[in-house]
């Protein structure tokens, strides 16, 4: 008998999409377990005997997982694959490794920076999911100066547009010269637009964002648009957030 696990869990496995994602796909009607669909969270799988498909495709869990970091450029959607044809993350692997990886969370399409890319659905849950509030550190241009008041608002969390309060963020200025401030930021939570909402909050406006770091993972000089593989201490560095 095989390993019975949940079935967001075995797509997760199969390298299609982090589980959350797979959670979506279930809603959607999207994954059938033995010719059946199923759109209910919970149903569980055996690994080897049941047959799942998404969309009409069989998936199998992968035999080799992948860990790999990339220095996102401006205009790229963080998505294995755009329903505009717009270039995706994807696309800048070049097809050098064989296998589907998807993106670890979101980095917004006018946001550069650190993205990881992965195979494994059990990383990918690890590093996304709110309650593990892995820390991500961006780094901010604003337009104009940025005051002490304005700081300590952020250093106590504020209230974003739709009414979600931020958790507080670890802030301080790195370089300020006229009409313009650069900011470093950390943030454990993953909203829509957070950083930038955060700072429109107490009236100042981003010209440039990029995320430098992960959980205390750097990205260094990776040049802008390339990917290396993670290391084995890196690995587990994100794992055990």
């Amino acid at each position: 008998m095989g390993e019975i696990v949940r079935l967001q869990k075995y797509i997760a496995m199969c390298g299609e999409a982090s589980r959350r994602a797979a959670e979506e796909l279930i809603s959607k009607g999207k994954v059938s377990v033995n010719g059946k669909k199923v759109t209910e969270q919970g149903v569980k799988v055996e690994i080897g005997a049941d047959k799942v498909t998404v969309s009409g495709r069989l998936i199998k869990p992968e035999q080799k997982n992948f860990y790999i970091m990339l220095n996102k450029p401006l205009g790229y959607i963080s998505s294995a694959k755009d329903q505009f044809d717009r270039p995706t993350v994807a696309d800048l692997l070049k097809d050098e490794i064989k296998a589907r990886l998807f993106p670890v969370g979101r980095l917004d399409y006018d946001t550069e920076g650190l993205l990881l890319m992965t195979n494994d659905g059990d990383f990918a849950y690890k590093i996304t999911h709110p309650k593990h509030k892995v820390e991500k550190t961006y780094l901010a241009v604003l337009k104009g100066g940025l005051t002490e008041a304005k700081m300590n608002r952020l250093r106590r969390g504020v209230a974003l547009s739709d009414g979600f309060l931020t958790a507080p963020a670890d802030v301080r200025i790195i370089d300020a010269k006229a009409g313009q401030t650069l900011v470093q930021i950390t943030i454990h939570e993953g909203k829509n637009r957070q950083v930038r909402r955060m700072f429109e909050a107490v009236g100042s406006r981003v010209d440039a964002l990029k995320r430098v770091s992960i959980n205390g993972v750097e990205m260094g000089n990776l040049p802008l648009g390339r990917w290396r593989h993670l290391t084995s201490h890196e690995i587990s560095k994100l794992k055990n957030p």
